[in-house]
This record gives structure tokens, C-alpha cells and sequence, in this order.
């Protein structure tokens, strides 16, 4: 595996400045899979067909898929295929050679290279360098044993161009640590324990889910106590809560070893490393082998956007202003990325391309992650990288000379690499352009992701909450920010984030309660206005966002529940304090505060999903909005939504359109008492459909007559062809009965939450086989 040169320079070539933008589909349609065919044939206009818009910019997309074609074939020339070129990891780093430890670094601008650590009481061993700019070194076993130890301090010493000398982390280190966690330089750590101390796997990896219910969590900050929580405490303590709570996906964030923990773990010093912070890469595996166990799939937070500017930590200090095609980086201003503070990787470059690619393999396979979240996507996608820059939906801004074809084909091999290695392992963008034909297959032309976030939404909640008072909330303003995405591309949809906890922002229930949430908690006594406010509305706001707002759910680790304080990291800034990073678990488990309701409300909502598949179903209509009640009525899979958002009126035996005749009763209910309510709505009632007047209603031609309180939402399913959620369906009551049998049900997880006096009901995982 030699390492190649780069072929010639590319530019963009000239596109058509037509443009139309194409109209979002009244309802929606299941969109094709994004994994690619192992032959790629074709012209790469597929996506035409699907977005005939996009025939104005038929010359980008040619250019685009030409590009594509071109670094495949020159891949598949040099190393035989697309996954061996990703298997990197396995020729440069450390690696274990014929009774040697073999040490490959590419580092062509370094005038001499040695290797130095304990194993030399840090007494340079010098390397040697090849013609492609790939310096190594091996080191024979002495008497049966590895030359390095495992846990060893290692590093590279390497020549600057200019003569100096400077000692650097080496860039496909696995593990490194600091003695002064949160600022102090980092070593890099040879790890290779003896089989005695690895991780043996024991679980496959769950079935890829129908739709995806993320818990986006931070291992470090997931203790309750004022520390940094390990990988081992988070498999123990946080798992079990996931899993009864009714997800079945995590998203692990702050993976990727960075050297400033300030920075959410989005400033990655060494790509390949796992966060030395929580603990070991054998933990960090046990906590996905039980992950996986529990039935819940593992997402990785995936960084490959930028990387940290800090060249005595991280990949930047390899840089030493050689030429872009001896670079990991891009050169002068393009490899500068101002809002950020961080620099802006070479996407064109054989040796970049291999790296990155190489470090979706290795995290795929070395810790069986189930797949990606990409950060930072919009970044990659232009030149401009986002910033200042608003999208109107124009679809010039998406394909033209500011969009970053090298990035957009970079993307385009990486979402076909994970998805050939694992084809049911998931790829999400994290891109708030929303470029036309990213969540498309790359067969047909798109970049291949499998969704992307709504990120828009939880921009649309703040200025609602901040502007506008509750009784001017329009339905139509609501519908349009939850339905405007095409309906030929998945997205994941949430209301908020950790993006909305951070420092100086507030989460929707700090915005809702305010200093309240300290005071006015307590279950004992009667909400005060503004706290009966703020838990009625952070339930609708979480359940119309899930149910209109995508083919999928998000939600930030404590934001299930209100969790009453943003996220501060340990810094220079605040005395290094861990006071606001961390989660208060027990604010939640406490029977006598208020917010185990909305925890409860959070574990139904996934309940209500798992069992009649409503994210998964491509039926989607808003049947009725009433602007002066406030009243709000759409479909979505077999289930019927019902809001009421006036702040002061109930409305009694109001008729709603159902889509089809039969006996329709309450699956769910916002405004019962198990969710903090005041228990006004019958559950226990059938409501019986009518004929429909003719023309009020969208093409329906049944109604049935119900109660909707002030700022509820009930949620109806048809009792002629379902059953209630809470009911055990007839395959698992029988003795022996098998588990698939049972429609929408979980793979391998527990009941969903409920609330006892002893605060959350979790399962061990154990009751399903």
C-alpha cells in the first residue's frame, strides 16, 4: 500500500445560472435507499429524475459524477478497491509485522524523522523515507517481546523544512493522554493489550430500524457528579435509560480525541484515537457491545470537516506549509477556517482521502459502530463554508462555483465505503443548506447520505418563543417550518439539541420556565401559571416535531426531561468547574418533581412510535388548521394528532376528520395525569366516525366529534384495526410466543419508561431473548 501522488489540480467547471426552485411535496413518499450498487454505472443524472430541477445544473452534475469516477477509478487502480484503499489504518500507524513492531508515517515535508518514547528512554530512532514521502521504522521483539510496550509514551520527532526539530503526536495514534487533562499537551499511547485484556465481542449489531430514534449523548458530561464520567459508567448508568426510555439509537459525541475538552469534542486533535478523557478503547467497546446487546445501535459523531489548529496535540502539526499535493490541508486562506479557529483539510489529496476514509473503516470495524453523524457538512460542501451565507432555497447557491466539488466527491466515496462494508449501518448530514440530492444514492448521482438533520426547526421554536406571544402561534407558520424538506430525502427531525444547551443559549424549557424550574417543580404543590405553561408546551412542542418534522428523532441526553441548566465545559473562564457539565439524573428519578412527567411524556412518545410506526409510515396530511381556535389536525401513519395551542379556550366536541370510518379512542393524551396534567380527556371512550359534510376536511369523508383542552394534544388510533400502545399484543401473551410477531416492536429492548415512587423503571434488557 504503498502511498501515490496526487493527480493534476481540478477546477470547477461553468454550470447553467437557471434555476427553479422545486416545490415540497404536500405528502410524503418513502425516499430509495441511499446504499450504492458495488458498480456504479451510469451518468450520474439519476437525481434529475427524481428532482427535475435540478436538469438546469445537468453540467455540474456531470462535472460532479466525472470527478467522482475519476478518483474511484484511480483508487481502485492504485490499491485495488475502494475498501482496501480504506484499510490505512493497517499499514501506516503502528502495526504489528512478522515479530516487529512496523511504524509508517507520511510526513514528505519533514527533512528527517525519528521515533522517540519510553521504549528509548526517549533516545531518537530514526526512520527512513521512501519515495512517496513515507517514513517508518521497525522494531524486532527482544526476546519474544514487543520492542514498545503497550501503554507506552510514543512520539515522532520530525525536521522542519527551515532545520528546526519538533516532536509531534503521531497521526494514526489509537490512543493519547495528557497528565493535565484539559490543557496539557498529549502524548501519543501505543496500544496493544494482550489478548488476556481486549475486548472480546459478543453481540451482533442490532437490525438497522425502520426510523431511527436518536439519544445524542456525551459520555464525559453524563454523570451526575462533577467529573468527567467514563465510558464504563456511562455502559452501566446511562444505557439502562436509553433503552427504557424507548431509543434505539445512540449518537456518541466527543469520541475523536481532542485536546481541548471545551470544545464539545468538535476541535479533534487525532482522529483515530478514542478520547482518553472516559477511559480506554476496550471500554469504549464494551459500551457498544452492551449497546448492542440492549438492541440500540451506535452512532458515531464523526468530525471530518476541519481539524483543531493545535500542532503540538493533532494532525496540524504535520502541516509545515508545504504544497497543497504534500498536504493534508489546503494552503492560505482555503485552509483556514475563520469561524472556527481550525484548519480546513485537502479533500483532493490521495494521502487525505485515504486518511479519511481509512478512519470510517477503522471506527466501523475496530469498534462496530453502526454509523455516522457528520459534522459540520455545509462546511465541506462550499467554499464559503456557510458562513454569512443565507440559503434561500435558489439552486444556485447549492451547485455552482462556490460548492466544493472535492469535498462533495469526498463525501460521495465515504457515504458508498460504510455503506458497501456495512450496508445497514446509517449516514447522517449535519447540513443546514439543505443541498438538493445530499440524502440521494450515490448511484444515481447524490452525495448518499441516508438523512440529514432538520436543522431549521429548532430555529424556527427560539424566535416563536422569543417573539411571538402564545395566542398569535400561527398553524400555518408551525406546519411550514415542520414540513418544508423534500419528501424524496429522509431527515431526522428534533426540536432541539445540544447546539440549544450550550453556554449562552437556553434549552426550550429554560426558555418556557425560567429561574422557575428551581422553585416551582415541586408536584406537591399547584403549578404556578408559568410552570403549568412551560411543561404543557414542552410536550407539544417535542411531540408536533416528531410527528411532522421528519422520518426520524433527535433529542440531547437531559432535554427529555427539561433539564434545567445549559452546558458549561470546564475552562480557564469558569475556575475549570464541572458544575454545568454534567446531567442531573436525579432531578427526574425524584417522584415528587414535576419533571418525571416529562420524562414519562418523552418514554410514551418513543412507545407511541415503537408501536404503530408512524416516523417509518410515508403517510404524512395536515387535514385542518384553524387559525383563530389555534387548532391543529394532521395524520401521520395510522394515527390521528390533535393540538389545541390557545392558551385559555378548551374546545368541546370539536370535529376532526378521520381517515377512515370505524371506533376511534385516545393513544395518547398530553393532558393526562400521568404526564402532569389535569385528567380532562375521556380515554376510555370510543368515538364513534360520522359521515363528513362534503368539502370541509381535505377529501375526507369521516369525522368524529372530541375534546381538546387548552395547549393539549391528544393522538388517536383506529381501535377497528390497532391496538392501544400500553396493551401486550396477542403473540407475546401466549406462552412461548415469539417476539417478531409483535407489529413495530423494538428489537431486544425493554418496556418503555414508567414512572414508580423510585423514580424511573428501567429494564435490564433481559426480558426480551
Amino acid at each position: 500500500m504503498a502511498a501515490r501522488p496526487l493527480q493534476g489540480p481540478r477546477a470547477l467547471l461553468p454550470v447553467p445560472t437557471a434555476s427553479t426552485a422545486a416545490p415540497l411535496r404536500a405528502t410524503a413518499q418513502a425516499p430509495a435507499s441511499t446504499s450504492s450498487s458495488a458498480a456504479d454505472e451510469g451518468d450520474g443524472l439519476g437525481v434529475i429524475a427524481v428532482d427535475p430541477a435540478l436538469a438546469n445544473f445537468k453540467g455540474h452534475l456531470e462535472y460532479r459524477w466525472a470527478q467522482y469516477r475519476r478518483t474511484l477509478d484511480s483508487i481502485t487502480a492504485g490499491a485495488g478497491s475502494l475498501a482496501a484503499f480504506a484499510e490505512g489504518y493497517k499499514y501506516f500507524g503502528f502495526n504489528r509485522e512478522d515479530g516487529a513492531i512496523v511504524y509508517r508515517e507520511w510526513a514528505p515535508a519533514a527533512q528527517a524523522a525519528a521515533l522517540i518514547g519510553d521504549f528509548s528512554k526517549w533516545e531518537p530512532v530514526w526512520m527512513t523515507r521512501d519515495e512517496w514521502g513515507v517514513w517508518s521504522v521497525r522494531l524486532e521483539d527482544v526476546d519474544g517481546k514487543p520492542a514498545i510496550p503497550h501503554r507506552s509514551r510514543v512520539k515522532v520527532r520530525l525536521q522542519h523544512p527551515h532545520g528546526w526539530w519538533m516532536d509531534r503526536v503521531p497521526a494514526w495514534i489509537k490512543w493519547a493522554a495528557a497528565e493535565q487533562r484539559m490543557d496539557a499537551k498529549y502524548d501519543g499511547i501505543y496500544w496493544d493489550p494482550p489478548a488476556a485484556e481486549r475486548h472480546q465481542w459478543r453481540h451482533q449489531r442490532p437490525p438497522r430500524p425502520a426510523a431511527l430514534r436518536i439519544y445524542e449523548a456525551h459520555v464525559g458530561m453524563s454523570s451526575e457528579t462533577g467529573k468527567v464520567a467514563s465510558y464504563s459508567e456511562f455502559t452501566d448508568t446511562v444505557l439502562p435509560r436509553v433503552q427504557a426510555l424507548g431509543y434505539n439509537a445512540i449518537q456518541l459525541m466527543a469520541i475523536q480525541e481532542h485536546a481541548y475538552y471545551g470544545s464539545f469534542g468538535y476541535h479533534v486533535t487525532n482522529p483515530f484515537a478514542v478520547s482518553s478523557r472516559s477511559g480506554t478503547p476496550e471500554e469504549l467497546k464494551a459500551l457498544i457491545d452492551e449497546a448492542h446487546r440492549r438492541g440500540i445501535a451506535v452512532l458515531l459523531d464523526v468530525v471530518h470537516s476541519h481539524i483543531s489548529g493545535n500542532q503540538d496535540d493533532g494532525l496540524a502539526g504535520f502541516d509545515m506549509g508545504q504544497r497543497e499535493q504534500d498536504n493534508y490541508f489546503k494552503q492560505g486562506e482555503a485552509g483556514y477556517h475563520k469561524l472556527w479557529d481550525s484548519r480546513c483539510l485537502n479533500y483532493a489529496n490521495w494521502e487525505c482521502q485515504r486518511y479519511l476514509l481509512s478512519n470510517l473503516r477503522y471506527w466501523l470495524e475496530e469498534y462496530q459502530f453502526d454509523g455516522f453523524r457528520f459534522d459540520g457538512v455545509t462546511s465541506m460542501l462550499y467554499h464559503h463554508h456557510g458562513i454569512h451565507t443565507s440559503f434561500s432555497g435558489d439552486y444556485n447557491e447549492y451547485l455552482g462555483t462556490s460548492t466544493n466539488v472535492d469535498a462533495v466527491v469526498y463525501l460521495m466515496m465515504a457515504n458508498r465505503l460504510v455503506h458497501d462494508l456495512v450496508p445497514s449501518a446509517v449516514t447522517i448530514a449535519e447540513d443546514v443548506s439543505g443541498m438538493p440530492a445530499l440524502c440521494r444514492p450515490v448511484a444515481e448521482g447524490g452525495v448518499g447520505f441516508d438523512a440529514r438533520l432538520n436543522m431549521s426547526i429548532p430555529d424556527t421554536w427560539i424566535k416563536l418563543l422569543k417573539h411571538v406571544r402564545d395566542e398569535h402561534w400561527r398553524m400555518q407558520d408551525i406546519v411550514s417550518a415542520l414540513c418544508n424538506r423534500r419528501y424524496t430525502e429522509k431527515s431526522i427531525g428534533y426540536a432541539e439539541s445540544h447546539d440549544q444547551a450550550l453556554v449562552g443559549d437556553q434549552t426550550i424549557a429554560f426558555r418556557l420556565m425560567g429561574p422557575e424550574m428551581y422553585s416551582g417543580m415541586s408536584a406537591l404543590t399547584e403549578a404556578t401559571p408559568v410552570v403549568s405553561r412551560g411543561v404543557a408546551l414542552h410536550k407539544l412542542i417535542r411531540l408536533v416535531t416528531m410527528a411532522l418534522g421528519g422520518e426520524g428523532w433527535l433529542s440531547f441526553m437531559g432535554n427529555e426531561f427539561g433539564h434545567p441548566e445549559w452546558i458549561d465545559f470546564p475552562r480557564d473562564g469558569n475556575g475549570w468547574s464541572h458544575h454545568y457539565c454534567r446531567r442531573q439524573w436525579s432531578l427526574a428519578d425524584t417522584d415528587h418533581l414535576r419533571y418525571k412527567f416529562l420524562q414519562a411524556w418523552d418514554a410514551a412518545m418513543m412507545a407511541l412510535d415503537n408501536h404503530y410506526g408512524f416516523l417509518a409510515s410515508p403517510h404524512q396530511w395536515v387535514t385542518h388548521m384553524d387559525e383563530p381556535e389555534q387548532i391543529l389536525v394532521f395524520e401521520r401513519g395510522p394515527l390521528l394528532f390533535v393540538f389545541n395551542w390557545s392558551p385559555i379556550a378548551d374546545r368541546e366536541a370539536y370535529r376532526v376528520a378521520v381517515p377512515a370510518p370505524g371506533k376511534w379512542r385516545v393513544a395518547l393524551d398530553s393532558d393526562a395525569w400521568d404526564y402532569g396534567g389535569a385528567g380532562r380527556v375521556f380515554h376510555d371512550a370510543d368515538h364513534f366516525s360520522d359521515p363528513e359534510p362534503a368539502g370541509t376536511s381535505r377529501d375526507r369523508e369521516h369525522s368524529i366529534r372530541v375534546l381538546a383542552p387548552a395547549r393539549t394534544c391528544a393522538v388517536y388510533y383506529n381501535a377497528d384495526t390497532h391496538t392501544h400502545w400500553r396493551e401486550r399484543p396477542q403473540a407475546q401473551q401466549q406462552e412461548g410466543g415469539a417476539e417478531a410477531e409483535a407489529p413495530h416492536h423494538t428489537y431486544g429492548l425493554a418496556p418503555a419508561a414508567t414512572q414508580t415512587a423510585g423514580g424511573l423503571s428501567v429494564g435490564s434488557g433481559d426480558e426480551v431473548v
